[in-house]
């Protein structure tokens, strides 16, 4: 008979697996805004040796504006301050932020709400979302200014590129506006704005606060429009971590939101301050420009702040993820997401 280490080993490898196979759609995002940086996929950071216990975190993406705010926490000392002493694991389109915690080489990850939920619900996988970072989804529809395409309605008739990872998403917010998905060309997109600006599609799916400034690069003026502002109402880079590690390593987690929570909140302060700090840092051999950052930091913020405070998730705004998840299958609960840890902050 199995013992009851090997029974769990041997379920945590399997669900890692099936996430491996089945959630590859959660690291596709920007993937034109960052192929130059693939190469930083899985760089480790270390936080200072100082600090007291030994503390992992894995991004959900490379190194950019995106993680401003735990860029700005280590490099001011913030962690070290909490008795952590943290250890950055940089993303990219290889890595999975799920199967780094079942792995159990990062104590927390930052990942989208459907995949967890549905390692959760469909795997049986021992996940809590704790926190998030994004109060709203960046992700929306982009056009040229010219377009006119201001709201799903616009859509009908147009030609929008998606990618194929994303079809229930604009599925979802076909339906949500009461538009019949046949009245609109979707096809497939593969990350790159240059057909959009050529005119050979009318809008594409991707995200709001990074492609608008490609797209300006390219000489053309775009418009956007959150899908979260028409129905698809979920966070982006929730936090999550496994029941195993909210049990036991709660003061460690609650002092990582602490200090992360101090470093966005210096950095929305003035978010144009911060990424010219980090050319040759944070930033070094991504590929995209300092005003590229710059641009995606102050696009960000109003999507981040919230009056409760960063990472905080109401239970308005839970609901409301579990409602839109549940358009395109994606069955959640008000047990998947833990606020008590926010509570102690």
């Amino acid at each position: 008979m199995q013992s009851k280490a090997l029974r769990q080993s041997s379920e945590a490898t399997e669900i890692q697996k099936n996430m491996e196979n089945d959630m590859r759609y959660t690291m596709n995002r920007r993937y034109f805004m960052g192929t130059a940086a693939a190469s930083a996929v899985a760089t480790t950071f270390a936080g200072r040796a100082n600090a007291a216990t030994p503390f992992t975190m894995q991004a959900a993406w490379i190194n950019d504006a995106e993680f401003a705010g735990y860029f700005l926490a280590m490099d001011k000392g913030y962690y070290t301050d909490e008795d952590l002493d943290l250890t950055y694991l940089s993303g990219g389109p290889d890595v999975i932020p799920e199967s780094t915690i079942i792995a159990g080489r990062a104590d927390l990850a930052l990942t989208l709400p459907d995949t967890t939920i549905r390692a959760i619900s469909e795997q049986g996988a021992k996940f809590k979302i704790i926190g998030t970072q994004y109060q709203k989804n960046p992700l929306g529809i982009v056009s040229l200014k010219s377009s006119g395409i201001n709201s799903p309605a616009d859509l009908v008739g147009k030609t929008v590129a998606v990618p194929p990872v994303n079809t229930v998403t604009i599925e979802a917010l076909l339906k949500l506006n009461g538009i019949d998905v046949n009245d609109v060309s979707i096809v497939p997109y593969a990350y790159d704005p240059t057909p959009l600006v050529r005119g050979e599609i009318d809008a594409s799916l991707d995200f709001t606060t990074n492609v608008p400034y490609t797209i300006g690069t390219l000489g053309e003026e775009a418009s956007s429009f959150l899908i979260y502002d028409f129905g698809v109402t979920t966070f982006n880079d929730t936090i999550v971590v496994t029941e195993e590690t909210l049990a036991n390593k709660r003061a460690e987690l609650v002092a990582w939101l602490r200090a992360s929570r101090k470093g966005w909140d210096e950095n929305n302060a003035d978010p144009t301050v911060y990424p010219q700090q980090w050319a040759d840092t944070w930033f070094k051999g991504t590929g995209r420009s300092i005003e590229n950052e710059v641009f995606f930091n102050v696009a960000q913020k109003d999507l981040i702040t919230a009056d409760a405070g960063v990472f905080s998730m109401s239970e308005e705004a839970i609901e409301k993820n579990i409602e839109a998840l549940s358009t395109v299958g994606i069955t959640g609960t008000r047990d998947m997401f833990d606020t008590t840890l926010l509570e102690e902050i």
